[in-house]
């Protein structure tokens, strides 16, 4: 049986973390499970500035922000995890209070409710007291906090090795196993 993943791309800077991560899971490594894609209403925007492209043909479905009939949508589903990267305070704000207003923010809400993994790639500084709290509330609620915060202990060389630094982690919570970036402890 496939293990079933959902990717949401948001609206905050970091979409080089989404794509990278989209790019990763439709190769070798992403073997054996089914991924959906869902992005939000200002990701095109954002993947427009940073990366000169839109979220375009992807080997995955893509569902509309209102579709309410995506199959993650619902619990029964059975979606194994979902990331949200990268996630802005406002989304995190949105799935802290369970508003359910738009797709991104049911499907967290399910994946909370059914207590299964919900990663959000927070990419905002400094945080506010406001944030604080939320990410606080979605943590006790179940969900992981990844800062897109790259290491440099493998010493990276490029932009892509280091944006592999926070992907490999993200992999990793998703259980999805990788090479991505070096492991601290690993021959130097």
């Amino acid at each position: 049986m496939k293990r079933k993943i959902v990717v949401a791309g948001g609206s905050a800077s970091g979409a080089i973390y989404c794509r990278r991560l989209i790019e990763v899971l439709a190769g070798p490594a992403g073997q054996g499970l089914e991924v959906a894609l869902v992005f939000s209403r200002s990701a095109p925007q954002v993947w427009r500035e940073e990366l000169g492209i839109e979220p375009g043909a992807f080997p995955f479905p893509a569902f509309r922000l209102d579709d309410w009939h995506a199959p993650f949508a619902s619990g029964s589903a059975g979606y194994d995890a979902m990331v949200v990267v990268p996630c802005s305070m406002g989304q995190v704000g949105r799935i802290a209070a369970g508003t359910s207003e738009d797709l991104i923010s049911r499907a967290a809400d399910v994946m909370l409710k059914e207590r299964r993994k919900l990663v959000l790639v927070v990419r905002e500084t400094p945080l506010s007291l406001v944030h604080l709290r939320n990410l606080t509330t979605v943590t006790e609620a179940g969900a992981v906090v990844l800062p897109a915060a790259p290491s440099f202990y493998g010493r990276p060389q490029t932009i892509d090795a280091l944006v592999d630094t926070v992907i490999s982690r993200v992999l990793d919570q998703i259980g999805v196993p990788n090479a991505l970036a070096k492991r601290w402890g690993d021959a130097k």
